[in-house]
């Protein structure tokens, strides 16, 4: 039987190596609304969302967020930039993230939708990164106390 520990070490290992969380976080701005988030993207300023807080869409039921997606848009001369999570779509064109989907339409407007999942800012689900000297110390606890019981 495991004691407690052990148990606790096993926790605490746990929630060292699991990075922040199980969902994706992208950049949430309009450069409309906040310029630095036309590129050169500046995001000091803006922080990541956690797309799994995204409200649920009506329009979508039973559809959560699980990309992030940037759109530029050239409207009558000016470019406007949008950051956000998205619904629906693949990322990039045929899961090559380097490649944006290009629309032009009527009345002098030019769309670029760039859509991706590989990491956060551009997205990943979990990744495994310890904080090293918590797991350090904890197998040196261990270590310890099995080494003096015997």
């Amino acid at each position: 039987m495991l004691k407690v520990e052990t148990i606790i070490f096993i926790v605490c290992l746990y929630f060292s190596a699991v990075d922040h969380g199980l969902s994706l976080k992208c950049w949430k701005c309009r450069s409309l609304e906040d310029p630095k988030c036309a590129d050169p993207f500046d995001n000091t300023s803006i922080p990541f969302f956690d797309c799994s807080q995204e409200p649920i869409d009506p329009n979508l039921p039973g559809l959560e967020a699980t990309l992030c997606r940037k759109i530029r848009q050239k409207v009558d001369g000016y470019w406007r930039y949008i950051r956000d999570c998205a619904r629906l779509g693949e990322p990039g064109i045929g899961g090559d993230e380097r490649y944006c989907i290009q629309r032009t339409g009527t009345y002098n407007i030019y769309t670029e939708t760039c859509t991706c999942n590989s990491k956060d800012g551009c997205n990943s689900g979990t990744s495994f990164a310890p904080f090293f000297p918590l797991v350090f110390l904890g197998v040196v606890y261990v270590l310890r106390g099995t080494r003096f019981r015997r």
